[in-house]
């Protein structure tokens, strides 16, 4: 064998070798999963409205439910991933989920993971009595609300509140739901998940949702480069949207029709 001749052989053994390990790299997911017959998706254990657990301590919620969609369509097993804030990338990236619920978009965040479609609504509103007329935020004006020091629903409410509405700030959740059940406060802003749980509570307040002030809604993380995976991912929030099942978890958890421009980022 001529130099030249091994080098050609050298060469293509090389490629192939790099085309092997290539393809391992860019492994379909979604042919992984199916094989597998299960799928991993990491949720929040405690995240009520969204995933928390019941009285049998298994766990449900909104983001249950489609997490359950998801591997209904895909004819796999589900198994729900407890991870937390801090966990939940390194899990995604490790491969130790397939996919994590109730992901917030962000340029940061899309450096390093991918997102499907958004399938759950998150927003801040301002909830008060059903006895109350307010529908914008001219209508805050005299008014007192409650709200959580130093958060986004503080500074969205700061941004649009006329001088003269009465913003009571606290340290926590609790204490601002506690300030508008007891009527310390007419109004209070909350994200919708704390608001569910309020609105679920109070029958004889009777409270509601008046108007939003931002809207930044969820979304289902992938790793990057698994575009099969998330067709079919963004296929089964399609079809719960056209079947109305999507529609009926937020009536279900979230106490509130689906509103499909609340899942415009």
């Amino acid at each position: 064998m001529t130099a030249l001749m091994k080098l050609r052989y050298t060469a293509t053994a090389a490629i192939a070798v790099f085309g092997i390990l290539a393809g391992a790299a860019q492994a379909d997911e979604l042919a992984d999963i199916k094989a597998a017959g299960e799928i991993n998706i990491g949720i929040f254990s405690d995240f009520p409205p969204f995933s928390s657990a019941s009285a049998d301590m298994s766990i449900k919620g909104y983001d249950v439910d489609v997490a359950q969609k998801i591997a209904d369509g895909l004819g796999v097993k589900l198994n729900l991933v407890s991870v937390t804030g801090q966990n939940r990338i390194a899990y995604l990236n490790d491969d130790r989920v397939d996919l994590l619920m109730s992901v917030g978009y962000s340029k940061e965040r899309a450096e390093v993971i991918d997102f499907a479609a958004p399938y759950a609504p998150y927003y801040i509103a301002v909830i008060g009595p059903a006895a109350l007329k307010v529908s914008g935020k001219e209508d805050l004006a005299d008014k007192s609300v409650a709200v959580n020091r130093g958060t986004l629903e503080d500074t969205s409410l700061t941004a649009v509140a006329p001088g003269s509405a009465a913003i009571q700030r606290f340290e926590n959740y609790n204490s601002v739901i506690q300030a508008f059940i007891s009527g310390q406060t007419q109004l209070m802003v909350v994200g919708n998940d704390v608001g569910a749980q309020v609105l679920a509570r109070q029958d004889e307040l009777k409270p509601e949702q008046k108007f939003q002030l931002l809207s930044s809604p969820s979304h289902i993380a992938l790793r990057k480069g698994e575009e099969g995976l998330k067709k079919a991912v963004n296929d089964s929030v399609a079809a719960m949207i056209a079947d109305g099942s999507l529609d009926a978890s937020s009536k279900s958890w979230l106490k509130a029709p689906l509103n499909p421009e609340n899942l415009k980022d």
